[in-house]
């Protein structure tokens, strides 16, 4: 995570109402890195002009407001973009929701005002939905950038969204109850840098309200975090042990990292299988070929997780 332990990475016992985690998703190019940097307040991520991505892997950093609240800002690579490979995919979509610790309070899908609403941005949100449920649609918010062009323009979000927005957009918003906000990730004018983060802050406040105070959790969330907590614990345990020497302490530690290793890897293996099923032109067929690969190749619990994985997601075909 970023080169921090997993014992840094998750803070346990830790109040979560003062700690706000938000997720950036959205096609390569769109700003989302320059995003994160704004709501840090600070050039955390790195960010440049480019329709390559700049971001190769997920990445977290932290910033401490004004009130004493901490926003975490996760960064994404594309993961839905077209081309992107499902085995990176799996492996990115862990590493985000373990990065995302207690929970995500916040899905920041990021689009650009200076490219047209496309087939792979509709379909960034059609994935979020399939992947992670229909209710994560209860999450997102809606985050423009290029608010600079529509200053040039004299144009509002408003007057933008009647010329250019296309149903599907429009669908996007509705889904999302509308929440949408500017931003402008090149100003220079500390005002109105102020003005867009807390417009920002305000909405993701009224998802946590809208949500009951829970950030948005699944049973990947749950079962990466049980795999954290019995490594903590274990941790704990050998490091108060007597009467061992250091090598034989040492052996122990390296045996309980190498069983977690293997947890994530099988819960990595598990979500690509779901992407893989996800991806499919053939849903059925590859159900039915992801299950005969399930008995011929079993691993521990793997299936009986997999399972409760998918039947967790109505919107799936089965």
């Amino acid at each position: 995570m970023g080169g921090s332990s997993i014992e840094d990475d998750w803070e346990f016992g830790a109040p979560s109402s003062e700690v706000r985690t938000v997720v950036l998703v959205g096609r390569t190019g769109n700003g989302k890195s320059a995003t994160g940097n704004s709501i840090l307040r600070k050039k955390a991520f790195k960010s440049m002009c480019s329709h390559t991505g700049v971001t190769s892997t997920c990445e977290q950093h932290s910033t401490v407001l004004d009130d004493g609240r901490i926003v975490n800002v996760i960064d994404t690579p594309g993961l839905f973009d077209a081309k992107a490979d499902p085995e990176f995919l799996g492996k990115e979509i862990v590493k985000c929701v373990d990065m995302a610790k207690d929970g995500i309070h916040a899905v920041l899908v990021v689009l650009s005002i200076r490219s047209r609403f496309s087939i792979e941005e509709k379909a960034v949100v059609a994935s979020l939905k399939q992947y992670f449920g229909s209710n994560i649609t209860d999450y997102m918010i809606v985050v423009f950038t290029g608010g600079d062009e529509l200053e040039e323009a004299e144009l509002s979000l408003d007057d933008y969204l009647g010329r250019e927005g296309p149903d599907p957009l429009l669908e996007i918003l509705k889904l999302c109850k509308n929440r949408r906000v500017v931003f402008d990730n090149k100003t220079k004018d500390k005002a109105q840098q102020a003005e867009q983060l807390n417009t920002l802050l305000a909405l993701v406040d009224d998802v946590v309200l809208q949500n009951g105070g829970r950030p948005y959790t699944d049973e990947l969330f749950d079962e990466l975090k049980k795999g954290a907590r019995k490594l903590h614990d274990q941790d704990a345990v050998v490091k108060s042990l007597e009467g061992y020497s250091k090598k034989e302490i040492s052996a122990l530690q390296e045996q309980m990292h190498k069983s977690h290793e293997e947890q994530m890897k099988r819960i990595i293996m598990m979500v690509l299988v779901l992407l893989l099923y996800l991806f499919s032109s053939c849903q059925l067929f590859c159900f039915t070929a992801i299950l005969q690969i399930l008995k011929c190749r079993p691993v521990m619990g793997f299936r009986r997780e997999f399972t409760k994985l998918v039947c967790s997601r109505p919107n799936l075909i089965l």
